[in-house]
């Protein structure tokens, strides 16, 4: 048996569960197709590393619990990745959240574990980054947090590997056949390639994850899924004043306007996305809604020929018949099989809450796995 727990996917479900396996003591190794780390949706995130105050609209308390206690996990244990940021909400006129609402909602989000908040005072307004004051009825200022993922995935992925975790790149999965005691998978690459044997797979996969389902023998059941494409731009210009969390005026979806690397940050949308995941890319008229939003709120008017670099993700959504923005951002562990599951496969998922989701892919896992003499704790663990 070449090892216990083999890894589909070095994006930062797939870092997160290498660290807890390794953590475990279990023999792990990552397999990645690209050539580095969180190459796909792990690096196009929208740089968050919060509770999700808007899933509170949909009663998701224990989503926002879990995220905040994350939240602050990591800003102990990588304070060099993950920083402390105010978020400023304003609320105008014609916006549909009052402030009463955005009121309870604060204060509800801090009982859950944020950092509290504050009304500010009309004399502030005017130092807001150019944030249009005329029909401003009241701003709020709370706290989050922000990181690189892609930084962070890649400090998980270090952390893993002082474990014990081996990692792989440039190797693509092509089949996986499971008996009843272990998994063969086969997998190709520029400088790698063979046979691997492992007792469980864990398919952590993001956007490819019903491909590599696809390709197991017996065939693995998976879940219907949508893949959401969600874009970001990189806009000129600088924010002194740290984050706006924005009602877009077309559709009352959140969007964010952030600092980031001497230029801001505006995202994200929602779209349907089919076709391959290595193709995603930004729509136009995924452009011209995020520089509407901008140009609604802020006095500095921006045209898509400003616009400095865009990219987009993809996230995993179970299918239903609601629209992306109001469906579970709950994250989906799935099995082959009730009884001895040999593959596990992630739906979903959250940057936030990754070490809280790798914990309980090897706490669902380990009654199947040998017993080991445990390294760490992941939730003390620091960040290298």
């Amino acid at each position: 048996m070449d090892c216990d727990v083999l890894v589909i996917g070095a994006g930062i479900h797939g870092a997160g569960v290498a660290q807890a396996a390794a953590a475990a003591g279990y023999r792990t190794l990552l397999l990645e197709q690209y050539a580095q780390p969180a190459a796909g949706s792990s690096s196009r995130s929208s740089k968050l590393v919060h509770g999700g105050l808007r899933y509170l609209e949909s009663a998701q308390f224990r989503l926002v619990r879990e995220c905040l206690v994350e939240r602050e996990r990591l800003l102990h244990n990588a304070p060099h990745l993950v920083t402390l940021t105010p978020f400023h909400i304003p609320v105008y006129r014609h916006t549909r959240r009052r402030a009463w609402q955005i009121r309870l909602g604060l204060s509800l989000y801090a009982l859950l574990g944020g950092k509290g908040f504050q009304q500010l005072p009309v004399s502030a307004w005017p130092g807001l980054d150019g944030l249009r004051t005329d029909n401003l009825d009241a701003v709020f200022r709370y706290y989050d947090a922000q990181t690189d993922d892609a930084q962070l995935t890649r400090a998980v992925l270090a952390s893993a590997t002082m474990l014990g975790a081996e990692i792989r790149y440039q190797c693509r999965v092509e089949r996986v056949v499971c008996d009843t005691d272990q998994c063969s998978v086969a997998c190709q690459g520029n400088d790698t390639g063979g046979e691997i044997s492992t007792r469980v797979l864990v398919n952590a996969a993001g956007p490819w994850v019903n491909r590599v389902l696809e390709r197991t023998e017996p065939l693995a059941r998976s879940l219907e899924i949508d893949l959401v494409q969600g874009a970001h731009l990189v806009i000129p210009g600088r924010l002194s004043q740290g984050m706006y969390y924005l009602e877009a005026p077309q559709d009352g979806r959140a969007v964010f306007v952030m600092p980031w690397k001497d230029h801001i940050l505006l995202g994200t949308t929602e779209s349907l996305f089919t076709g391959n995941p290595e193709e995603v890319r930004p729509l136009d008229s995924e452009t011209s809604y995020l520089l509407e939003v901008y140009n609604h709120y802020f006095a500095q008017t921006l045209a898509a020929a400003q616009v400095i670099d865009a990219f987009a993700g993809l996230r995993v959504l179970p299918r239903t018949d609601h629209a992306a923005f109001h469906r579970s951002r709950d994250t989906l562990l799935h099995v082959d099989r009730d009884h001895c599951p040999q593959v596990l496969s992630i739906y979903g998922g959250k940057l936030t809450s990754y070490r809280a989701t790798a914990e309980k892919v090897i706490r669902q896992l380990a009654p199947w796995l040998p017993s080991r003499q445990r390294q760490a704790d992941t939730r003390t663990l620091r960040l290298p």
